[in-house]
């Protein structure tokens, strides 16, 4: 996983988590607009289902796993993962340590990074 080449992130220092309520009536452009920005983020989450993750926490470790789940606190559940340390730990240096089926709290999460189908380019977008 290491120097694993450019990368896409997807969320950045918790900043998915903004929520807001909806109060718009039946026929409202502006809510028709939400319906179709929350349809799109739906989609996207959907597409991202079952792809290899990466996930970088505030306390320094990385999860790498499957991606199962999330929910609206931004809470993602992850299958196969393996908890990496940060470098400067001097204990189990580099090698993962197995976790199975991981539940990453939101709100410790700095960036998620998704790893691509093709062999050809980059392991992460």
């Amino acid at each position: 996983m290491a120097g694993a080449g450019p990368t896409m992130l997807l969320r950045e220092e918790n900043g998915c988590c903004s929520r807001r309520q909806s109060s718009s009536s039946a026929g409202d452009s502006d809510g028709e607009r939400e319906d179709s920005a929350a349809a799109r983020a739906r989609q996207q989450l959907e597409a991202l289902l079952n792809k290899t993750m990466r996930i970088r926490m505030t306390d320094g470790r990385t999860l790498v796993g499957c991606f199962l789940c999330t929910d609206r606190d931004c809470n993602v559940i992850l299958g196969s993962a393996q908890e990496f340390l940060k470098p400067s730990d001097s204990f189990s240096a580099g090698e993962p340590r197995v976790l199975g089926l991981a539940m990453v709290p939101g709100h410790h999460i700095v960036s998620i990074e998704v790893q691509r189908e093709s062999l050809t380019g980059p392991p992460y977008l």
